[in-house]
């Protein structure tokens, strides 16, 4: 009785998956075809060619041959770039943490104290997030000038947005019991926020500020691009000079920092989490 049982359960798994490929064949066929041919309009427009990637491997091999040995020259100088880059991304992340906080509780749909307020706080919090650090720096290196400050605000507000995302999604998944609990024995809303939604929300809100940090670490070394100031602003005045052997010494030391932060921000979790 037991193999009939078997049979007849592999029996209805095989009509299950016979009728719902027989109604999903065509539309995954239509819709890969529809993307390839998206894919292939679009490598069109870039101009994206592997002839010409393979025609400039030279390019790329006397490059690399010329930025070999790295000069260590201007060590002292790059390290404490690198350092200026570090507290960029740090500065920048405690000023997201204290904008986001505030428009995360207010996009979070369950104790957002009213409807208009909970649309405007998502409203902000998708503007935030939609705009590239990059534009951001750009203006406000226009509006205060060159250096690390553009860098910092143009951190904060683009991570204010993402943070603030995370937060109000976060509030949004606590357990609703323990909120509804203190409501009823006439807790205010702040008293539910520091004793029902604090508690649950605090490892993931540790870990993701971390991980945001790291985030903007690699984030503050692209904007010195743009004159926004730390090691990427280095990094690339010896490339425009051709200095290629000291611009790999400003690599090494950005990949040095990475990973000691990535070893630090994991003990870290490991030791408060």
């Amino acid at each position: 009785m037991i193999d009939d049982q078997k049979n007849r359960v592999t029996d209805a798994k095989k009509v299950s998956r016979q009728s719902f490929n027989s109604k999903r064949n065509f539309p995954i066929w239509l819709s890969t075809i529809a993307f390839l041919v998206i894919l292939g309009w679009s490598a069109q427009q870039v101009n994206f060619s592997i002839s010409d990637l393979i025609q400039g491997l030279p390019n790329i091999w006397d490059f690399i041959s010329r930025s070999f040995p790295p000069d260590f020259t201007h060590l002292g100088k790059y390290s404490l770039s690198v350092l200026q880059t570090v507290q960029m991304a740090l500065v920048g992340t405690v000023l997201a943490v204290i904008i986001a906080i505030p428009l995360g509780i207010g996009a979070a749909k369950n104790i957002s104290p009213h409807p208009v307020i909970y649309s405007i706080c998502r409203t902000v919090l998708n503007t935030l997030r939609s705009i590239s650090e990059m534009i951001v720096a750009l203006i406000f290196v226009t509006a205060v000038g060159l250096g690390p400050f553009p860098g910092v605000l143009a951190l904060a507000i683009h991570s204010a947005g993402m943070l603030g995302k995370f937060y109000a999604e976060a509030i949004e998944n606590t357990d609703k019991g323990q909120i509804e609990a203190l409501e009823a024995s006439g807790a205010n809303r702040w008293q539910v926020i520091r004793y029902a939604i604090w508690p649950q929300i605090l490892p993931e809100f540790i870990s993701v500020n971390l991980f945001r940090w790291e985030i903007n670490v690699r984030s503050a070394t692209v904007l010195g691009l743009v004159g926004a100031g730390g090691i990427g602003f280095e990094l690339t005045s010896t490339l425009r000079l051709f200095r290629y052997q000291e611009s790999l010494t400003i690599v090494i030391l950005i990949l040095v920092t990475v990973m000691i932060l990535d070893k630090l921000c994991t003990k870290i979790r490991q030791h408060i989490l």
